[in-house]
């Protein structure tokens, strides 16, 4: 799950050489860092099915915020 946003993270270091690759690995990894936040002010949403997948319960039914381009991109 994390290395899509770290592709993004290493992308970005290529289009933007000065930055800090520490600074673009943490800017690739606010959209998970706001979800949690987002999922207890009721915003996004997520279920707890036991055996959905094979390392964690949870189905992420709803993250328009959180993970939307437009946020993002804010």
């Amino acid at each position: 799950m994390f290395i899509g946003h770290y592709a993004v993270a290493l992308a970005a270091k290529r289009v933007a050489p000065t930055a800090s690759l520490g600074l673009l690995f943490a800017a690739a990894q606010l959209p998970d860092l706001v979800w949690p936040v987002c999922v207890l002010l009721g915003w996004e949403h997520v279920g707890i099915v036991p055996g959905i997948t094979a390392f964690n319960p949870l189905e992420f039914s709803s993250y328009p915020w959180s993970h939307s381009l437009l946020m993002v991109a804010a």
